[in-house]
Order: C-alpha cells, then sequence, then structure tokens
C-alpha cells in the first residue's frame, strides 16, 4: 500500500483531493503514508482520528498535504467548517464518501478492501484484536480507483 501510495504522492498537486473509503484496517491510513513520501512532506503521518486534520508541510517546497479523517463528522458541512485550503494543498480524505460533494468540481475516490480469510470482523463498527490484524496484516488488498464525479 506505502509503494502505491508513493506513485500516486508523486503525481498530486495543489488542489487535488482524494478519498479513502473501505473498511477498519484496509490500508488507508497506509496509503497515506506513502502519499506523503511521495509528496514528501513533514511526517509523521498517523491517523488524524481524534484531531479530525492533520497539515504536512512540504519539505521539498512542493505541495504541502493535508490529512483528513471525516469518520466522526456528521456531515459535509462539518468538513468545510474545518477551513482547509483545498485550492493550495493536496487534501486526503479517509471515510469521505459523501463527504466532498461541493467542495471540488472533480475528485480521485480510491476505495480500498482486503481479504479476511475468515479471521476477524470486517465492519467499522466490529470488535477486532491486535491477533487478528496481525494475522491479516499480509492479507491481499483490492485497489478500485475512479474520478469522481
Amino acid at each position: 500500500m506505502e509503494a502505491l501510495g508513493k506513485r500516486i504522492g508523486r503525481m498530486l498537486g495543489p488542489g487535488d483531493l482524494v478519498v479513502l473509503t473501505g473498511p477498519l484496517g484496509a490500508g488507508k491510513t497506509t496509503l497515506t503514508r506513502g502519499i506523503a513520501a511521495g509528496l514528501e512532506v513533514r511526517g509523521p503521518v498517523q491517523s488524524p482520528t481524534f484531531v479530525i486534520a492533520r497539515t504536512h508541510p512540504s519539505l521539498a517546497g512542493g505541495t504541502p498535504l493535508v490529512h483528513v479523517d471525516a469518520y466522526r463528522l456528521g456531515s459535509p458541512a462539518e468538513l468545510d467548517d474545518l477551513d482547509i485550503d483545498f485550492d493550495a494543498s493536496a487534501v486526503i480524505v479517509e471515510w469521505g464518501r459523501g463527504m466532498v460533494d461541493g467542495l471540488r468540481e472533480h475528485w480521485w475516490e480510491i476505495e480500498l478492501d482486503r481479504e479476511w480469510h475468515g479471521r476477524g470482523v470486517d465492519t467499522a463498527c466490529g470488535t477486532s484484536s491486535r491477533a487478528t490484524e496481525e494475522l491479516d496484516a499480509d492479507s491481499p488488498r483490492i485497489v478500485t480507483l475512479s474520478r469522481r464525479p
């Protein structure tokens, strides 16, 4: 996931918006870590679940990365209230499906899924143990990339 993210990051520039969708453990934050490496921004890149959004400035004079976790947001208006500079940054929004309409004319949507081998719960609200996550850590990922709208 990180290698794919790095390739994507090298192609992103100011004004690009990427929405990441998929169950817990599918690799959204890992993909974002790779995108950050491709953009050459300051890290570390961690899930912004509790702070909602983190800005990572460029280390090379390029495009900064804004990493958003929309899981706890209730509406697109709450995302808009974060006052993100979409024009000057590459913005990654985890759990962003249905949250970015109207913010940009076009965006990329990357849907991630994984094989679970019957171990663990494949839901955003289900329980999952650390041992289960480690057992499935190397499971193949299914990546679907599309341009919206």
